[in-house]
């Protein structure tokens, strides 16, 4: 919209207000939806419309508010409004924000995050189109409490808005509420800011006064309607944050099965927006895709799986997995009941089962860890098979250390790993050993005690026990040549 031979524009972000009905320390424009903060969709938004400058009104945990906005939109300029409350004084300070700007001015609420890109446009168009000084979006609700009422004279036109608690019973009859989005010329907010006063309910500056002031000076003030009002409403209570989250959600799901992806319940499957799917992705009930998690075509996810920030490769099966920043390779394997710690990675057809833990750890080409095992700070080689119950002990209660098993390594169930230590390619461990020296290729390494029975100590130790009279029993019963005999049939 700021292209050469158009006029330009400038977006407004307010976002100074407590949130008191948040009922929370987090800021309200800090809670996040859709893997946002509301305030971040806000200015994705507002970036999408390319405009010359952003300025984000703040004050309550100013400096919180102001750090978001900066990992969000670094090129936006921050400014703090100051004692007099307001949205009129928020605008007025973030239009001396913009310094010297002459143009067309956006602004938008940092509550307010599901507005479209295309609405805004439609909205500055509508504004253009109809040389207006003041154009507003608007909303027809069922139920307007709460939300200012946009007051029409007998020939359609707009005359003024009336907030809620500044209304009379017939003025909250109306059902077209203003949606706290406008589009100013900068000069027409420049002449008529200064004159909004704070005689009203809440004693405060309205942004909404300059309507009527520049109606009563012969200013043209355009309407633009929400096509769906929902999108235009404010989060203020946790209630309101909920059903922001499942709107955007809704959307977020549709617009990846329109892509390909097959999502077999989408009330029961949440992807933040920041996530990729390719098409003949299956997504099964009960799976959440967050973050900057990417997943290749043909991968199946679920049910019952979290992804944080994963990559997942071309036809892998991750179920009943909770997984953060892992890489899972095609056609490898996860779950059900694993847990990827950030650092694993696992190369094409690795599998990793059921109750196992990975940390930190590369897991090689059709490499196996299939059952019961923690394997952390680990480099695994090719066609490796660890077996049921193996743990690479990599902490000394000082300092982190790795293990290296090389290519084509077996494992007995029950093994021990206590690192450093290297196992060389195709050596194989017996079951129970504890690995505390390197193991050279091809070797075969062992750890085994004699075993050791010691007769009666059940009867000499745990007199009276159930266990000792079972033992007592059977040993009379094999002295005297009665034992039970198994039945073969």
């Amino acid at each position: 919209m700021s292209e050469t031979g158009t006029t330009p524009l400038a977006v407004i972000v307010l976002a100074a207000g407590q949130g008191t009905r948040m009922r929370s320390r987090l800021p309200k424009v800090l809670h996040p939806i859709g893997g946002r903060p509301l305030v971040g969709h806000v200015l994705a938004t507002a970036q999408a419309l390319a405009p010359v400058r952003i300025a984000v009104v703040v004050r309550h945990e100013r400096d919180r508010v102001a750090e978001a906005v900066g990992r969000s939109t670094p090129e936006a300029v921050v400014v703090d409004q100051d004692e007099i409350p307001g949205t009129g004084r928020a605008v007025e300070l973030g239009l001396a924000g913009l310094g010297d700007f002459a143009g067309d001015v956006l602004v938008l609420s940092g509550d307010v995050p599901l507005l479209e890109v295309a609405t805004l446009e439609g909205l500055v168009a509508t504004h253009r189109g109809r040389d207006a000084a003041v154009t507003l979006l608007s909303a027809v609700l069922a139920d307007p409490t709460g939300y200012g009422r946009v007051l029409r004279d007998a020939s359609g036109d707009v005359e003024r808005i009336v907030e809620q608690k500044d209304a009379t019973d017939h003025e909250a009859e109306v059902a077209e509420i203003n949606a706290g989005v406008y589009v100013f010329r900068a000069d027409a907010l420049r002449r008529h800011l200064p004159d909004v006063g704070q005689a009203n309910a809440q004693g405060e500056k309205y942004l909404t006064d300059v309507v009527g002031l520049a109606r009563r000076s012969g200013e043209r003030i355009a309407v633009g309607q929400a096509p769906d009002p929902a999108a235009a409403l404010g989060v203020n209570d946790r209630v309101q944050l909920a059903e922001a989250a499942r709107l955007l959600n809704a959307r977020t799901v549709r617009r990846w099965q329109l892509a390909g992806a097959s999502i077999l319940d989408p009330a029961a499957t949440w992807i933040d927006v920041d996530a990729s799917l390719a098409p003949d992705v299956t997504v099964l009930p009960g799976s959440y895709i967050l973050g900057a998690t990417s997943i290749a075509a043909g991968a199946v996810i679920g049910p019952d799986t979290s992804l944080t920030d994963c990559e997942v490769g071309e036809d892998a099966v991750v179920r009943r997995t909770d997984a953060t920043l892992a890489v899972i390779g095609p056609r490898a394997s996860v779950g059900p009941f694993s847990y990827l710690r950030p650092g694993a990675t696992l190369a094409a057809g690795a599998k990793v089962g059921t109750f196992v833990e990975v940390k930190n750890s590369q897991i090689g080409e059709d490499s196996k860890v299939p059952h019961l095992s923690y394997v952390g700070d680990t480099t695994i080689g090719r066609g490796v098979n660890l077996g049921a119950g193996a743990i690479t002990a990599n902490y000394d209660d000082v300092t982190k250390h790795r293990t290296e098993i090389g290519d084509e390594v077996h494992t007995g169930s029950h093994n021990v790993f206590v690192a450093p230590v290297r196992i060389g390619d195709g050596a194989k461990t017996g079951a129970g050993a504890v690995i505390r020296k390197d193991v050279p290729a091809g070797a075969l390494a062992l750890s085994v005690a004699p075993q050791r029975n010691i007769e009666g100590w059940v009867e000499n130790n745990r007199p009276g026990t159930a266990a000792a009279t079972a033992a007592e029993n059977a040993r009379t019963a094999q002295e005297t040549g009665h034992g039970t005999q198994r039945q073969e049939g």
